[in-house]
């Protein structure tokens, strides 16, 4: 599958660059009659900006999204959806000492080797920025689950090594940090300032639920469903571990404990697998939980190499968030509402439902 491209009947493609005239994507797949307006794509796009929290970047861009084709009377034609942002505050000059030397942490050093070149004003491709074509494509798939009674929730549950102390995933979106808890923010206001008097950056965990998912979804091998979700989130710059259900704790734990009892009426007792057994979604609710790493662009000096493999030293200027969370939570949900619409699509493509 293309590098810039993601899903098999409900497919995505992104395009665009972090200082590049603009950035997008392409929707292919959607069903015909399905109401979708402009609207609907920047609401999305309006959590994914700088503004939950202390910990964003000072770079502001309006993220105006405009819809291109594939829709028409407020509806979806069945054609490709294509959609364009405008970059409009970029500040590539920032970047001009970093032209000769690698970013420790970035993908600096894995682009030079693959292609030979890279694009030195903020990562290029590997930006961010280039999550906003997921989450508005995201925006697409979410009304084609919402059709189907299928919900798609999603949460800051850790910053900086403070959990919340309580989950509430409903509440996210009207808290700092798209926090799980009211009692959160505060606590990470205050690690955020810290983190930041240190020259220094943070990460985080990332909770996501996927609430009336049908039983059934997914494929028995090579299309499993946790693997699509695994896949779907790890190939989010930021994210290092994904875990579904308990994940780690899983392997700590006993057949006995770790077992969900099934009721009768298609119920459960628990919930330890996290909504999916053998690949396939069993009607319970999907958890998934993502680990997020630090942001690299630290505002201290660092050991690197130029472009010739000698020794250097660098301090990374430019406008940067101080941690991901919470800019990375609407992606991340936005990459879950992604897979199942296209394990939805697939289901009855084979005439499962």
């Amino acid at each position: 599958m293309p590098g810039s491209s993601f899903g098999e009947l409900f497919r995505v493609a992104t395009f665009g660059e972090s200082h590049g005239t603009a950035v997008g994507g392409v929707v292919d797949g959607c069903p015909a009659g399905l109401a979708l307006s402009e609207a609907d794509m920047q609401r999305a796009l309006d959590r994914r900006r700088p503004g939950q929290g202390l910990s964003a970047t000072s770079r502001q861009e309006s993220d105006t999204v405009e819809i291109l084709s594939g829709v028409f009377e407020g509806r979806t034609t069945g054609t490709p959806i294509a959609f364009t942002v405008r970059n409009e505050n970029q500040r590539s000059k920032d970047y001009e000492s970093l032209r000769r030397v690698f970013r420790p942490g970035h993908a600096d050093w894995g682009y030079q080797q693959k292609f030979g070149l890279r694009d030195h004003r903020g990562g290029g491709r590997s930006s961010g920025r280039e999550t906003i074509g997921r989450v508005a494509a995201g925006a697409v798939a979410d009304i084609l689950l919402a059709e189907a009674g299928i919900a798609v929730l999603a949460a800051a549950v850790e910053l900086g090594g403070l959990a919340c102390r309580e989950i509430d995933l409903a509440g996210a979106l009207q808290r700092p940090y798209f926090a799980a808890s009211d009692e959160a923010p505060a606590r990470w206001d205050e690690r955020v300032r810290e983190a930041r008097g240190q020259g220094d950056t943070l990460g985080g965990i990332v909770r996501i639920e996927a609430r009336g998912v049908p039983a059934g979804l997914g494929e028995p091998v090579f299309g499993k469903l946790d693997a699509m979700f695994a896949s779907a989130l790890m190939g989010v710059g930021a994210v290092k571990g994904v875990e579904v259900g308990d994940g780690f704790a899983a392997a700590r734990s006993t057949g006995r404990a770790n077992n969900d009892p099934l009721l009768p009426g298609g119920r459960f007792a628990s919930n330890h697998a996290g909504g999916i057994l053998g690949g396939i979604s069993s009607g319970q609710d999907i958890v998934l939980t993502a680990a997020v790493k630090p942001i690299p662009s630290i505002a201290v000096e660092q050991d690197t190499v130029d472009l010739d493999g000698k020794p250097a030293r660098i301090k990374v200027g430019g406008r940067h968030d101080l941690c991901a969370i919470p800019r990375i939570v609407p992606v991340l949900r936005a990459m879950a509402s992604l897979v199942l619409a296209d394990a939805l699509l697939l289901q009855r493509r084979l005439g499962r439902s």
